[in-house]
């Protein structure tokens, strides 16, 4: 029924109909819920159904779990802090959901806002890569944003990061990494602290007011290791009880939105390369290299650099270095491409991570920048395994024909 209402209305929209101005605009909606009719006739294609669209809608599925699991830690951290007695599922679930909305809508209008007004000046079709963009702006960021920051730092992103390059697949940086690095560099205040992380007020009813006067500390796991001053190193959660390796992984921890559980996070992982769609090199090899920086600096471990006494482990818990490992460094437009490629390009985000986590004690989460350095470096990477990969060969057919004569 919606397919052949679709198909009544489309004429109006085609060259010469009443609103071809806006083609577009229902090209977009068209496309998203239906495969393109369209084909090719001549030359050689691939035909498949899987088109960037469905791509970008399993990686929206692949989110789903750290989004709901945000939900639940949003109300979780919120109640915990105003002394509930008592967390009904459903009423942290509600608190999350209130708490997020308004960020996820304001990311969407925003972002598709000037995607089709460029779409409908280039007179192109919608690019599609928004659709991912728009939900980890807001699962990267501190719950606590903004939204007139967001909506700021998501229009630069868009206009300056992606629409003037040429749009979806011409982009050099991730475009939600760039938003999150615009929000903390142009308000470092609002970015970081007790209050960015836990959602103090209560919404519609729901939640209670949390009062950091009174010993309440929002403090993530390594703002808390990076102001460490003396004494045993001990993480706390927002009322002062002892963090273990469990609740890290679990996500019960104040943190970003959708960044705080890894366990949601491997999940999103085994369905993203289920899927084919993230490639498990780049994964791998992120991980490996974060695992060897992190037992590197625990070997070196010294009170100047407090998070060199956390374990390798510990890294991977903690902050956005999981999240950053499956979601961010594999990006297809911004990686490296190459098989060696992927595997240098993975093990460099990792070390650099860590490297930047460690040793830089006014900035206590290295993933970001990690990650949008190597897109910077990502093809030159390529480039290098290719000349070597031709070298290679030059070198072994100089060889056979020194034989052959």
């Amino acid at each position: 029924m919606l397919n052949k209402f679709i198909d009544r209305l489309r004429p109006q929209f085609e060259e010469g109909g009443k609103y071809h101005a806006f083609h577009s605009v229902f090209d977009g909606f068209a496309t998203f819920l239906y495969t393109p009719r369209t084909t090719a006739t001549s030359g050689v294609h691939i035909h498949d159904s899987i088109d960037s669209k469905r791509v970008m809608i399993i990686v929206v599925l692949s989110l789903l779990p750290c989004l709901l699991f945000g939900m639940y830690n949003t109300g979780y951290q919120n109640y915990l802090g105003s002394g509930a007695s008592s967390m009904p599922f459903w009423s942290l679930m509600a608190y999350g959901f209130l708490a997020v909305l308004p960020r996820l809508i304001v990311t969407y209008a925003v972002g598709l806002g000037i995607e089709f007004v460029v779409a409908q000046w280039r007179k192109e079709e919608i690019q599609e890569g928004f659709l991912v963009t728009g939900i980890l702006i807001p699962l990267i960021c501190p719950i606590e944003t903004p939204l007139w920051m967001i909506a700021v730092a998501t229009a630069f992103s868009v206009i300056f990061v992606k629409e003037v390059f040429g749009g979806t697949g011409y982009n050099i940086f991730n475009v939600a990494l760039v938003t999150r690095a615009f929000l903390f560099f142009a308000y470092p205040a609002s970015m970081s602290g007790d209050r960015a992380f836990i959602s103090a007020q209560p919404i519609c009813g729901l939640g209670g007011t949390v009062n950091f006067a009174d010993g309440i500390s929002g403090a993530t796991p390594l703002g808390q290791v990076a102001t460490h001053t003396g004494g045993a190193l001990q993480i706390t959660n927002i009322v002062g009880d002892p963090v273990s390796s469990w609740d890290a992984f679990l996500g019960l921890i104040p943190g970003s939105f959708g960044e705080t559980s890894t366990l949601c996070i491997i999940i999103g992982a085994i369905i993203l390369m289920a899927a084919g769609i993230a490639n498990w090199r780049i994964i791998l090899s992120v991980i490996a290299g974060g695992l060897l920086m992190g037992w590197i600096a625990n070997i070196f471990a010294t009170p100047t650099y407090p998070a060199s006494y956390l374990s390798p482990l510990d890294h991977l818990l903690f902050g956005g270095f999981a999240f950053a490992a499956v979601f961010m460094a594999t990006d297809p437009v911004t990686a490296a491409r190459t098989g060696t490629g992927k595997y240098i390009y993975g093990a460099l985000v990792g070390i650099i991570a860590i490297l930047i986590r460690v040793y830089n004690n006014g900035y206590p989460e290295g993933a970001m920048l990690a990650v949008l350095l190597m897109n910077a470096l990502a093809p030159l990477i390529d480039y290098c395994v290719v000349q070597s990969n031709i070298n290679r060969r030059l070198r072994r057919a100089g060889a056979t024909k020194s034989t052959e004569s």
